[in-house]
């Protein structure tokens, strides 16, 4: 990790880091566009079009080409959903960094920065549901900056000042297409607590799942 520095995010930091989580979360597209076709309900559908298709028109082009027309659509759809998401999180959390995680005495953010150039980002503030935890968020690397050890130094950058505001864990949520970063978690020594599908239609129908995960700490004090 040579020349690669961690420190606090600062405001000129701003745009660099909205950049950064939505070249991060656009790289998902792909992938979970294949999640969506391996799913038995969307082959079905498929198998069902093409030969209902096939059997009224007694042409393979006509099948051939409104299947095509399909998955088009469907990987606009997956493109369309992570844009929203992308969208979302800006307005929650990302156009306000200063006020939702530099503020707040037991929240923060961090930046690698290298040459000049922001390459991760990792946030953290206390958990909703867990309140003796520090939810982990907002973890991304440039992909030019992969395997370099900076996501595990962001890891373990969170799990340090988690355990200096006395907090008894560290909670992650992660989504079942990000393979990558599920190794990495548990490499870390993160337990998985839950699986759950998001609760959308959509979600529901492509069983696109979420994973709960879970670091224990011993705290070095007390809040």
């Amino acid at each position: 990790m040579a020349g690669v520095q961690i420190r606090h995010y600062e405001e000129e930091d701003d745009e660099a880091v909205k950049e950064l989580f939505t070249m991060g979360m656009s790289e998902h597209v792909p992938s979970s566009f294949i999640h969506m076709l391996r799913q038995p309900l969307t082959q079905m559908v498929c198998v069902c079009l093409f030969c209902i298709l096939l059997a009224s028109s007694k042409s393979i082009m006509l099948p051939v080409l409104t299947l095509t027309l399909v998955l088009a659509g469907g990987r606009q759809l997956m493109s369309y959903i992570f844009n929203c998401y992308i969208e979302e999180s800006l307005q929650r959390d990302l156009n306000h960094v200063d006020e939702t995680y530099m503020t707040p005495i037991d929240a923060c953010f961090w930046v690698a920065e290298s040459e000049g150039h922001i390459v991760g980002t990792v946030a953290c503030l206390p958990s909703e549901k867990h309140p003796e935890c520090l939810e982990l968020k907002r973890m991304s690397v440039r992909r030019s900056h992969r395997g370099l050890g900076i996501a595990k130094t962001l890891c373990c950058t969170v799990a340090e000042f988690a355990q200096s505001h006395g907090f008894q864990g560290v909670v992650l949520y992660t989504s079942v297409v990000q393979t990558d970063a599920q190794r990495l978690y548990e490499h870390m020594g993160y337990q998985q607590v839950q699986q759950f599908v998001i609760p959308d239609l959509i979600a529901k129908l492509t069983n696109f799942s979420l994973f709960e995960y879970k670091l224990d700490l011993q705290p070095r004090a007390h809040r």
